[in-house]
């Protein structure tokens, strides 16, 4: 089966309980980056005075590569584990990966 890129973006209050459920399967993420992110646009809801100062909110960004199966699996746990938690996801196609 053909890898895929799991893109991940949630507000950074669950970034934490997101990696950690992700490092409790290494079966299924055996790595994984992290980044901060702003979220901008009409589906992104601004809460906070500074954001609404600001125009965006702060965003985490997790993002791992492997197979599809896998990646699925992990979108099914986040599911399961937390129903509601406002976590933007998206799979591509990988055309090549590896170490340099």
């Amino acid at each position: 089966m053909a890898d895929v890129l799991l893109t991940l973006i949630m507000p950074e209050d669950i970034v934490q309980h997101v990696t950690d459920l992700l490092l409790t399967r290494p079966d299924l993420v055996p790595g994984f980056t992290v980044s901060a992110a702003e979220g901008h646009g009409s589906a992104v809801a601004l809460i906070a005075d500074a954001e609404l100062v600001e125009g965006n909110a702060p965003r985490a960004v997790i993002r791992t590569v492997g197979p599809e199966a896998a990646k699925r699996e992990i979108i099914a746990l986040l599911r399961q584990e937390l129903p509601g938690a406002n976590i933007f996801f998206w799979l591509v196609p990988v055309i090549e990966a590896g170490h340099l």
